[in-house]
């Protein structure tokens, strides 16, 4: 199930030892120090906690344990889940903690926010981290991201978003009053802070403006 790091110290029988990997019970895949897994809750129902595996021993019996530094999902944080967070999004905090390493029952992979952004297909195993989160105080790194659209907000990767082709930022299509659907006929598209300093019409918030030629871009992902 598990392997012995090279160099690891066994002269004493109680002595524990680091390993290099362990063996997902039942099945063939291999965790290391530093990979991502899915750990069962104690609450059937509950989804599986996710962590990154810091260390992995054993003891003389054979015992297996991994510490691990949590992921804490935006629910579990002590603001809760917001408007920008995105359904596969984690903050990895600060709280480690050591279990069996029976109770790891997947691997899965936390990607960077802008990896994540440029997935074409995000899988059942894909998440994606762009803060760290103190468990005690409830405090975020970095505290400030940039923020985007007439509602300023955070990006949430699972949201449409069209892209002003002349200053290039980004907006939701319900804060232009659109539909989704809509926003992908576009054709080009500029926001009408820029058409009202180009003088092509009286500024007006609440309307979309598109040009004739080409598509505009629609894209999960930011520049």
């Amino acid at each position: 199930m598990a392997k012995t790091r090279p160099g690891s110290s066994s002269s004493s029988s109680s002595a524990k030892r680091d390993l290099d990997s362990y063996t997902i019970r039942g099945t063939n895949k291999v965790v290391r120090v530093g990979d991502s897994v899915l750990m069962r809750s104690s609450e059937n129902e509950k989804a599986p906690y996710v962590a990154r595996v810091e260390t992995i021993e054993a003891d003389a019996k054979g015992n297996v344990k991994v510490r691990v530094r949590w992921y804490y999902r935006p629910e579990e944080s002590i603001g809760g889940r917001r408007q920008f967070h995105g359904i596969k999004e984690l903050f990895l905090s600060d709280h480690y903690d050591t279990q069996s390493a029976h109770t790891i029952e997947d691997k899965c992979i936390v990607h960077t926010f802008k990896n994540y952004t440029k997935l074409e297909d995000v899988g059942l195993e894909d998440y994606f981290c762009r803060f760290e989160y103190k468990a005690a105080t409830g405090g975020f790194t970095p505290d400030r991201v940039a923020v985007y659209c007439k509602c300023e907000m955070p990006y949430n990767p699972d949201d449409l978003m069209v892209q002003c082709e002349a200053c290039k930022d980004w907006y939701h299509p319900a804060c232009l009053n659109m539909t989704t659907d809509q926003a992908k006929q576009l054709d080009n598209f500029t926001c009408d802070d820029c058409l009202s300093l180009d003088g092509k019409r009286p500024h007006n918030k609440s309307t979309a403006s598109a040009l004739a030629n080409g598509k505009a871009e629609t894209k999960r992902q930011k520049r």
